[in-house]
């Protein structure tokens, strides 16, 4: 209804403000500070926010969780819920999605801000020019609002959340602690600490039975049954997609392959079946989805061109992998760059949260990057992606002449590849292609990886150390002994692909007018 009012009534203009609507809901705290988060956000959709608006954002979001937080320890001090919170999954998610992308986009505003105005300092590339007024305005707005959007209460407010729900059963709770999880682990994705986010998510794929939650009070059916936290996350398609983008960003960079391609190719597959029945459309934000829908393709390109192991996406996945991306991946093969480019196209907006020193940008030497820079947390991440690139694409080479052979020596095989301490190759090899596995995925049993945090408990049911590897070697006595893998015979694919073209053929003879 919202969205309705807004597209009728207020499409280029802000909503009223919360005082004006006071009268209308009895002067009610929890309310009001809901209006003015969505009204906040609207505003923020339609313009580009001013300094003050950014730091204006803070405060609401603040003031709405402190009053959510307030009411969560009642309920917990009473044990039941007067009614006073009651919130959707969706309304849920999309609070504290904008939430983190505020965060974000504070982040590389004062970065930026900051960047900008060392230019105009001492040894700066404008010194001699005098600093523009809206910048000025900017540097002191942000010198007097250092700790807002401070990583660490941001991180605070999403884990106080997330404990909410080990002391109470009332469903809003539940579903914010939930969403907490959704947004922290994208955060931790975003600061580039991959391990964290996907610990962040063991909440979500949990399967045990006191985690379970009930559907909402109110305007359920009769016959509602109790949701798990994944399929309570799944029913937000949003949330969904969130989640398994940033899980398979993490997956790649822990190198954990086999996760990273069962994570995006599932969700690549549902989403091109859902794109071509038109399932999206009525989704607020649908816009969006075609755009990570490209980035997770590229993902799965770099995936299963790192990757030896074949049959690591549906069919339908591989097609668009090579109708997008072929001929940058027949440039990587002959040796040529492609990878940093592909990766740039499909990595996230990775942030940095530290606050500049503001007084430095008038000194000498602010100009040559005394404070922090936008391009400093993501140059870091490109340049560990590419340093773990460039040795597989040495390892590349290693492979495809030990696949030549069933036995070869050293010093034969070492001419070949030319490359210097060669034996370290060789044995690396091994190594990297080795790595954490979901027994879930390795089973095929269609479950989720589990996020790899070094619980030795979890590890043992849900983790197995497996290789990625299509060929086995070992080397006795100077000679290397090369054994292919065992191949995995595998039809469904093919019958679910044929299947999938008789519907698209009988779609089509449908449409034909007689």
């Amino acid at each position: 209804k919202f969205r309705e009012l807004t597209a009728k009534y207020f499409e280029k203009s802000a909503w009223p403000s919360p005082q004006a609507v006071s009268d209308e809901c009895g002067g009610d705290e929890l309310f009001l500070a809901l209006y003015k988060e969505l009204t906040q956000r609207h505003l923020h959709s339609i313009a580009r926010p001013a300094p003050k608006d950014r730091v204006e954002g803070w405060h609401v979001y603040c003031s709405l969780f402190d009053l959510i937080l307030q009411h969560i320890a009642q309920i917990q001090t009473s044990g039941k819920n007067d009614g006073a919170i009651f919130l959707l999954p969706e309304w849920v998610f999309d609070i504290l999605h904008e939430f983190v992308y505020q965060f974000q986009g504070f982040c590389q505003f004062r970065t930026t801000t900051f960047t900008n105005a060392a230019k105009y300092g001492p040894g700066g590339t404008n010194q001699d020019k005098q600093i523009p007024h809206h910048l000025a305005e900017s540097m002191d707005v942000l010198s007097n609002n250092r700790n807002t959007w401070a990583v660490e209460k941001v991180l605070t407010y999403l884990q106080q959340f997330n404990h909410a729900a080990e002391s109470t059963r009332v469903t809003s709770v539940q579903y914010l602690a939930l969403f907490a999880a959704v947004a922290q682990a994208r955060l931790e994705c975003l600061l580039g600490d991959y391990t964290a986010s996907l610990d962040a998510l063991s909440l979500i794929q949990s399967t045990s039975n006191d985690v379970q939650l009930i559907n909402p009070p109110r305007g359920a059916e009769d016959d509602a049954k109790p949701l798990t936290p994944a399929e309570v996350v799944d029913s937000v398609f949003a949330a969904k997609l969130n989640v398994a983008y940033h899980q398979g960003v993490c997956y790649l960079m822990l190198r954990r392959y086999k996760d990273a391609s069962f994570v995006l190719g599932n969700i690549c597959s549902t989403m091109q079946r859902g794109f071509k029945a038109g399932e999206y459309k009525s989704i607020p934000g649908s816009d969006q989805f075609g755009k990570l829908f490209d980035r997770m393709i590229a993902l799965l390109a770099i995936i299963t061109h790192a990757c030896p192991e074949t049959g690591l996406v549906e069919d339908g996945i591989a097609r668009s992998i090579r109708e997008k991306h072929g001929k940058q991946l027949s440039k990587i093969e002959a040796g040529e760059e492609g990878y940093e480019d592909l990766f740039i196209y499909a990595c996230p907006k990775f942030i940095t949260p530290s606050v500049p020193r503001y007084e430095l940008a008038s000194m000498e030497g602010a100009g040559a990057g005394a404070g922090p820079s936008n391009q400093d947390a993501y140059k870091l991440q490109v340049k560990h992606f590419m340093n773990e690139m460039a040795n597989q694409q040495t390892m590349r080479k290693l492979r495809s002449y030990m696949k030549l052979y069933t036995s070869i020596s050293l010093e034969k095989l070492g001419r070949l590849v030319m490359e210097e301490d060669f034996i370290s190759l060789l044995l690396s090899y091994k190594h990297k292609m080795r790595q954490i596995e979901s027994s879930t995925n390795s089973s095929g049993s269609g479950g989720k990886p589990s996020s790899g945090s070094g619980d030795e408990s979890a590890a043992s049911t849900s983790e197995s150390v497996g290789t990625v590897m299509d060929i086995h070697y070992f080397i006795n006595d100077g000679i290397i002994h090369v054994d292919e893998a065992e191949k995995l015979h595998r039809f469904e694919n093919y019958f679910m692909s044929q299947i999938s073209q008789s519907i698209d053929v009988m779609a089509n003879i449908d449409s034909i007018s007689v």
